[in-house]
């Protein structure tokens, strides 16, 4: 019975300190939770939201976006555009060249777009995913709120030109967006766009998306040159250029149905 009782003490003083070993332990135990990384769905949505800010300001901007077009036949259609943007959520596209379509616009707010044609009363709407010009779609120059309009997936790391990136996944919110699906590559350490697939609701690859030529504009360095190839058709592809990218300050009634026959 003596030594029955001698061992349970034992037992029961290890058991303590067991105890007051965990709970010092506690508060760096909590520290430490503190500071672990987020989850993958997590880190992939902030790499997106950061190569947005990357491609545009998160302020108002102004910039001129020149269009060009390369058909199988080797000629080449050239437009310009005058693009005003405010947040992800307002976007006016004016037309410049060429002459004949000078004035037309198309106008964003939210994910609604409106075509306003000079000398035309009634709005025309249109959505995201219709042809601009080329290879590019309305969304392309209306819209670039891929953090918004996606749910990104990290899907693995490789290297680009000996450069790391990210490679991810991008799945529409619904059917409103300019793609169903992208697949995108991001620098790892510049959070900078290098390519990205374009898919279609039946997950059929449309076109590739080269992103280049980083220039400092409007306070960083971004890219100023985006190659838009055809993936259905070998050859045809459209280049933007983009250039004097400004920040100002666009009053939200630019933005309106009624303001946008001001503009100048």
């Amino acid at each position: 019975m003596v030594f029955s009782s001698r061992a349970k003490r034992r037992r029961n003083v290890a058991r303590d300190c067991w105890v007051l070993a965990v709970l010092s332990l506690a508060p760096a135990l909590a520290i430490g939770q503190a500071n672990l990384p987020t989850g993958e769905d997590e880190l992939a949505q902030s790499i997106v939201e950061k190569a947005d800010q990357v491609r545009f300001p998160a302020d108002a901007f102004e910039v001129m976006v020149a269009i060009s077009t390369k058909g199988m036949d080797e000629a080449v259609e050239e437009r310009k555009y005058r693009v005003f943007a405010k947040g992800h959520e307002n976007t006016a596209v004016m037309t410049t060249e060429p002459a004949s379509e000078r004035g037309q616009i198309l106008l964003m707010k939210g994910r609604d777009l409106w075509l306003f044609v000079p000398k035309v009363s009634q709005a025309v709407r249109l959505s995201l995913a219709q042809r601009l010009t080329g290879q590019v779609a309305n969304g392309d120059l209306a819209r670039a709120n891929f953090a918004g309009d996606y749910t990104a997936k990290l899907l693995r790391t490789e290297k680009i030109d000996n450069e790391p990136v990210y490679v991810l996944e991008l799945t529409a919110e619904d059917r409103s967006v300019t793609y169903h699906r992208v697949v995108y590559w991001v620098g790892r350490s510049t959070y900078r766009p290098h390519k990205a697939e374009f898919y279609s609701l039946s997950d059929r690859l449309l076109k590739t998306c080269l992103f280049g030529n980083y220039k400092m504009m409007a306070g960083r360095q971004r890219p100023t040159r985006l190659v838009m190839q055809n993936a259905l058709i070998e050859n045809e592809e459209s280049v933007l250029e983009y250039s004097d990218m400004r920040l100002r300050d666009l009053p939200d009634r630019l933005f309106t149905k009624d303001y946008l026959k001001r503009l100048e």
